[in-house]
């Protein structure tokens, strides 16, 4: 079973509730004299204890990302090695159907020589009588740091969230992708480093991955992103960075605009990677953003949202900027669950609808 399954989790509670069931059925059935009785009993006691632990540790994992295999968990694995070699190359990776309508693999990407996981979903008009010869818009969704590509099905309530606006009308059905935005388990806020390729992963290798595989419309027009935290400070660079890949982006409380020391140490780097220092380069650019925060939110404050858009606004007004401030809420899916509507709203004015092949 995967460290991060839905599978583990419940095996885990059912064992527990079998713990706890066999220490109440058998507290004062147990043979043998006290000094014998007493420890067995203290021994149910401690299993019980033990495995309440264990699903509220897996819980807390598969919520926050903090490990995401076995190998990770118990550093059996080479971060390195499994980052740049494992998994089949970009034209052999295949997509598993999970139980959940969801596909997923773990492949190589050509130009990043990187590998990790990407999930996708297809919505159901995708498999709608007559819609074989029909493209849809993608939207690649971005987690935060730290954080699994599961995140968003777990906490963010992806992709039901998605297709409730759908039927009412206020958003397009997008094709989801949800890929590792570290993979290897290196962070750096999606940007190409001398040594890690993180930006070519997102805007070469994965896209290369999906249009492969999914009936995508082409070009910038029908690629959007949308991130939360350290996911959301991306959606807000990579279609700065790459206007001929992503159209549009939706940041939900993305981390300080500016870059953050602590990733990219290198001040000449760190400020060539920022939506901040990219706004301010890109006058004609055909790229819209969406930034949206709380007001009670101090790692993410209104203020710099402001400044973005001033930045935004002094460079030429080529880049469509739209705000968002909402005035309570922590940094957390609860609130960025409230900004969907806004957001996937927005993004399906930005972005091309579903349209026949031509």
């Amino acid at each position: 079973m995967e460290l991060t399954g839905t599978s583990f989790l419940f095996t885990l509670i059912a064992v527990t509730a079998l713990a706890m069931l066999a220490a109440l059925l058998l507290w004062n059935r147990i043979p043998g004299p006290g000094w014998l009785r007493w420890p067995v009993r203290v021994g149910m006691l401690a299993l019980c204890q033990l495995t309440a632990i264990a699903v509220t540790a897996t819980w807390i994992n598969g919520s926050y990302g903090l490990y995401a295999s076995w190998d990770d968990l118990l550093g059996t694995g080479d971060v390195q090695a499994a980052s740049t070699m494992t998994g089949p190359p970009l034209g052999r990776a295949r997509f598993t159907r999970g139980s959940d309508g969801t596909q997923s693999t773990y492949f190589r990407g050509a130009h990043s020589k990187l590998a990790g996981q990407v999930i996708v979903w297809t919505p159901p008009e995708y498999r709608a009588p007559g819609a074989q010869k029909t493209r849809f818009p993608v939207l690649m969704l971005l987690h935060g740091y730290p954080g699994s590509p599961r995140t968003w099905m777990d906490l963010g309530n992806m992709p039901g969230a998605l297709d409730d606006l759908v039927q009412l009308g206020a958003a397009h059905p997008f094709i989801l992708v949800l890929p590792e935005i570290y993979p290897g388990g290196v962070n750096t806020d999606c940007s190409n480093t001398p040594t890690r390729k993180v930006a070519d992963w997102l805007v070469r290798d994965v896209p290369d991955l999906v249009a492969r595989n999914f009936r995508t419309l082409r070009g910038p027009k029908g690629w959007g992103v949308m991130g939360v935290s350290t996911g959301a400070f991306c959606a807000a660079k990579l279609p700065l960075q790459y206007p001929g890949v992503f159209r549009a982006g939706a940041a939900l409380d993305p981390d300080p605009l500016t870059g953050d020391p602590g990733v990219l140490a290198d001040p000449v780097l760190r400020e060539r990677n920022s939506p901040m220092w990219l706004v301010g380069q890109r006058k004609k650019a055909d790229v819209g953003l969406f930034l949206a925060t709380s007001a009670q939110d101090r790692d993410s404050p209104p203020q710099q949202l402001e400044a973005f858009s001033r930045a935004a606004a002094a460079a030429g007004g080529g880049v469509r900027v739209k705000t968002l401030v909402r005035p309570a809420g922590g940094h957390n899916f609860q609130t960025w669950s409230a900004m969907y509507p806004n957001a996937l709203g927005w993004l399906s004015t930005e972005l091309s609808p579903p349209a026949g092949s031509r």
